[in-house]
C-alpha cells in the first residue's frame, strides 16, 4: 500500500491553514468534476482523490493523526503495518482501523476513498455496514452562485439566467425576496452517481441600495414631495412607488414631515401571495421656485395678513 500526500495531491504547503485548503481543493474540484469530465477516467480518479485529501485535511483531528502517521510511515512501512523491528517505540495499533468500526475518525458514508484512507481511518462509520469501494451512493455536488436584483425586481419578481459549470441555467425570482437571502433549487446541482440524489443549486441575492426606498421588513419608506399649495390646501397628489405612479389624498394643512400611511404597498411576504407591508410616506414640502411678480406680491399680502392676525 502506497502512502499518499495529501498536500502534494492539492498543491499546498504543510503548513498551509484551512481557507488555503479549501480554496486550493474548489480550484481542482472545478476542473476535475465528473460533470464536466464526462467519459474520462483520469479525470474521475483524480476528483477521487483530491476530494480524499480534502477529506482528511480539512479536519483538524483527521488532519493531525495524518501528519503523525506521516512522519512515521517508513518505519510503518518497514514493520509490516504490525510493529516490529524498527517500530518497537511506536503504537501502529491506532492506525489499522481495518474493517471493523472505525477508530474514532469514520468518515461520510457515499465517498469513495482509497485503501490507504480505510486503512487510516476506518472503512465505515461506528455502528453501520461498509458499502464495497465503488457503489457508495455519492450525492451531486451543490453549485453555488451569487445574483445581483433592483429592488423593483425583488418587489415584482423576476427572472435570471445563471452560467454554471458551462451550462446555462433559468431561475425565477419570486416576489419578497430580501437582500442575502439564498435560494435553493433542489436537484438541479451536479449528477448524483450510484444512485445518489443530484445536487443543488445555491443563489444568494443582493439588492443595492435604493435612491428613493428604504426597506425595514416587509415595510417601505420614502421621501413624497407635495407642493406646497396641495400642503396647504390640500388634494390629490401624484407620489411614486414600487408599484408606479398613483394619486393620493393629501389632507389640507398638512405639516411638513407628516407621515401618510399606505396599507399593503409594502414589500410582498416571502412564500405568502397576497400579503403585503406597508408603505409610509414622509411629506417634504415641494417649495415653488421662479415665482412671477404677482405670485410674490400675493405672498406678501398673505405675509400681511398673517401678521395682522397674530
Amino acid at each position: 500500500m502506497d502512502y499518499k500526500d495529501y498536500y502534494k495531491i492539492l498543491g499546498v504547503s504543510k503548513t498551509a491553514n484551512a481557507d488555503e485548503i479549501k480554496k486550493a481543493y474548489r480550484k481542482l474540484a472545478v476542473k476535475y468534476h465528473p460533470d464536466k469530465n464526462a467519459g474520462n477516467k483520469a479525470a474521475e480518479e483524480k476528483f477521487k482523490e483530491i476530494s480524499e485529501a480534502h477529506e482528511v485535511l480539512k479536519d483538524p483531528d483527521k488532519r493531525a493523526k495524518y501528519d503523525e502517521l506521516g512522519e512515521n510511515w517508513k518505519q510503518y512501512q518497514h514493520a509490516g503495518a504490525g510493529g516490529g523491528r524498527g517500530g518497537e517505540n511506536f503504537d501502529w495499533s491506532k492506525w489499522q482501523a481495518g474493517t471493523g468500526r472505525s477508530q474514532g475518525f469514520g468518515h461520510q458514508e457515499g465517498e469513495d476513498f482509497s485503501d490507504f484512507f480505510e486503512s487510516i481511518f476506518g472503512q465505515q462509520r461506528s455502528g453501520s455496514r461498509a458499502q464495497p469501494r465503488g457503489k457508495r451512493a455519492v450525492a451531486g455536488e451543490d453549485y453555488r452562485a451569487e445574483a445581483e436584483v433592483s429592488l423593483e425586481e425583488a418587489y415584482a419578481g423576476t427572472k435570471r439566467q445563471l452560467d454554471l459549470n458551462d451550462s446555462v441555467v433559468e431561475i425565477s425570482i419570486p416576489p419578497g425576496v430580501k437582500d442575502g437571502q439564498t435560494l435553493r433549487l433542489r436537484g438541479k446541482g451536479g449528477k448524483g452517481r450510484n444512485g445518489g440524489p443530484d445536487g443543488n443549486i445555491l443563489i444568494t441575492l443582493h439588492i443595492p441600495e435604493h435612491p428613493l426606498f428604504k426597506v425595514d421588513g416587509e415595510d417601505i419608506h420614502a421621501d413624497a414631495p407635495i407642493p406646497l399649495y396641495t400642503v396647504v390646501l390640500g388634494g390629490k397628489a401624484l407620489v411614486h412607488t414600487l408599484k408606479g405612479n398613483i394619486r393620493i389624498d393629501i389632507p389640507k394643512e398638512s405639516e411638513n414631515g407628516k407621515v401618510l400611511r399606505l396599507k399593503g404597498m409594502g414589500m410582498p411576504v416571502f412564500g405568502k401571495a397576497g400579503e403585503a407591508g406597508d408603505l409610509y410616506l414622509r411629506i417634504r414640502v415641494d417649495l415653488p421656485r421662479k415665482l412671477t411678480e404677482k405670485e410674490l406680491d400675493l405672498f406678501h399680502q398673505l405675509k400681511e395678513l398673517r401678521d395682522k392676525a397674530e
